[in-house]
């Protein structure tokens, strides 16, 4: 007689539909697996060979880019452990801009060292026990490894050192020149006296379809892929400015009625009480001083009329988001009714003046103070997406230079120290007695991705590159660390560069946040022994996908 088991163990404690993965199932190697994949994934994207990925959106928008938070935000993971992971990343994105693929990859790399202590005996909490304590010493030999710092924010040859590697690692050849403009657009709007002050939403990227990455240029000030309405286009003094969130035309009334009208002047004379209404609010609005109108809604064609009448600049800005900038450009308050504004309402301008750029008309409002509030960097390119990926850069580079602004601090980039931390980890895990060694040692492993991965993608052997890089830091030990991966060598004997001498750095705070999140996530990931998942809510299920073959054939 043999014994009949239930279907499901959990179906009288659940709903049906529920599915429940326990870890004497293997939960946890399919965990691993899952973040294998997306580590994979991302992993041949990294550094400046780094390939590109074409992802086509739910709403067939196409993305052709290396750029791992790009990659993560447009495609629909569905997998609860992979979300963890996807979450780290995303909040490495937040907080710093950049380092976004570290979390992602160093994670996978963890995730996949642990499977195998985990085929060896160890249980999950040993293998998390031994991450967390080498994942403290890591950051603990981190700040060991600083090698340089920026003194003066003000010196775009020191706001070179942290965005040119930036740069470098998502437009390789390009670096030098998308560095200078971001560098210089970084210079005209970073406060001198607090530079911490610093906002990212001051740098603007405006793409212009056409001509080349080298025509792109900085301008101090704003500009809006706009011609203004008005008939005057081009202001060259300090004029005032009124900002409206309404439309600048007569309000129409909330009640609908009939009008009979018995003659020519009752039509005449119908809508005139409304005119001269209109052309009171616009003299009002002229008579206070100001030059320069904008509106976030419509114009109307009467409004029109009456502010070309009294010589008017003005400019319909349909984003909510440009409109708050100009507001803080000209220091001005967004009206919500059509009049005359409060001195205290109005902002002021230098320079309105509409041009062409390509066979683009644009407004640019330009300030001829030292700092400017806003920095526009243009950029010039043959396809949408080529653009879309420079911006992508340019976005990455500033952010890095938001997170230097908190802890100005730099460590050697290329490789060197991953190269190193394998070596003080790995010793530190000899010393340490007892099971948990295993842990740290498999975390300092871990660390070879990036040497690994920039040989990979650069076409170097890695097998011949690596242990000149392990050699090289053993030799320099009581020296500075120095020594990285010259992705450009195509002789093994040259491999090595001098990172000082190259000025390839990275962000301290960056890496450590990064190292920080990723170990985080794996000893989440790693902490789980159950996944429940309950039937999706909705409507009806998905319609059965057709058969291949002809549509009349039998089933």
């Amino acid at each position: 007689m043999s014994l009949k088991l239930p279907g499901n163990p959990n179906s009288a404690l659940f709903k049906q539909g529920y599915q429940v993965h326990s870890n004497t199932d293997g939960a946890i190697n399919r965990n691993i697996q899952a973040c294998r994949e997306i580590s994979t994934m991302i992993s041949t994207s990294i550094g400046p060979c780094g390939k590109n990925k074409i992802i086509v959106n739910n709403l067939s928008k196409i993305f052709i880019t290396n750029d791992a938070a790009t990659m993560i935000k447009e495609l629909d993971i569905v997998h609860p452990a992979v979300k963890v992971l996807v979450m780290h990343s995303e909040q490495q994105e937040e907080e710093m801009g950049d380092n976004t693929n570290y979390v992602l990859v160093l994670g996978g790399e963890l995730l996949n060292l642990a499977e195998k202590l985990v085929v060896l005996g160890l249980t999950p909490t040993e293998i998390i026990q031994g991450y967390k304590m080498a994942n403290k010493f890591a950051i603990k030999e981190l700040e060991n490894l600083i090698i340089d710092q920026i003194q003066n924010f003000q010196e775009k040859n020191e706001l070179l050192k942290i965005i040119k590697p930036v740069i470098m690692s998502k437009q390789y050849g390009q670096e030098n020149f998308i560095s200078d403009l971001v560098a210089t657009a970084i210079q005209q709007v970073i406060p001198k006296h607090n530079p911490l002050a610093f906002n990212v939403d001051s740098i603007r990227v405006v793409k212009i379809m056409g001509g080349a990455l080298s025509n792109s240029f900085v301008i101090k000030g704003m500009v809006l892929p706009r011609e203004p309405e008005s008939k005057l286009k081009k202001i060259n003094q300090t004029a005032k400015v009124a900002i409206f969130n309404c439309p600048v035309d007569i309000s129409a009334s909330e009640t609908k009625g009939t009008v009979l009208l018995h003659n020519a002047d009752e039509m005449m004379n119908f809508s005139k009480g409304e005119e001269d209404e209109l052309h009171k609010v616009i003299k009002e609005i002229h008579d206070s001083g100001v030059k320069v109108i904008v509106a976030g809604q419509g114009i109307g064609e009467l409004a029109l009329h009456f502010v070309n009448k009294y010589d008017m600049l003005v400019l319909k800005v349909p984003s909510k988001f440009d409109l708050r900038r100009i507001c803080r450009i000209c220091g001005a308050t967004p009206l919500v009714r059509l009049g005359a504004p409060m001195p205290e309402e109005m902002g002021t301008i230098d320079i309105v003046e509409s041009t062409e750029i390509g066979s683009d008309r644009v407004t640019i409002f330009k300030q001829n103070e030292e700092t400017s509030l806003t920095s526009t960097i243009v950029i010039r390119g043959a396809t949408q997406n080529n653009m879309d990926d420079i911006e992508r850069a340019i976005d990455d580079s500033v952010a890095s230079i938001k997170s230097v602004l908190r802890d100005p601090r730099l460590i050697p980039g290329a490789g060197a120290v991953e190269a190193e931390l394998v070596k003080r980890i790995t010793n530190y895990g000899e010393k340490t007695p007892g099971l948990l060694q295993l842990g740290i040692k498999k975390f300092a492993e871990a660390f070879e991705f990036l040497p690994r991965l920039l040989c990979e993608t650069s076409g170097l052997d890695p097998s011949e590159i690596l242990p000149r890089l392990y050699a090289s830091h053993d030799e320099n030990d009581s020296e500075t660390l120095k020594f990285g991966i010259d992705i450009e060598s195509d002789d093994v004997n040259e491999c090595l560069l001098d990172i000082k001498t190259e000025n390839i750095f990275d962000s301290f705070i960056c890496k450590k946040n990064a190292i920080n999140l990723a170990t985080e996530a794996v000893c989440t990931i790693l902490s789980v022994d159950q996944i429940i998942v309950a039937k999706r809510a909705g409507g009806p299920a998905m319609p059965k996908q057709p058969k291949p073959g002809n549509w009349d054939q039998a089933d």
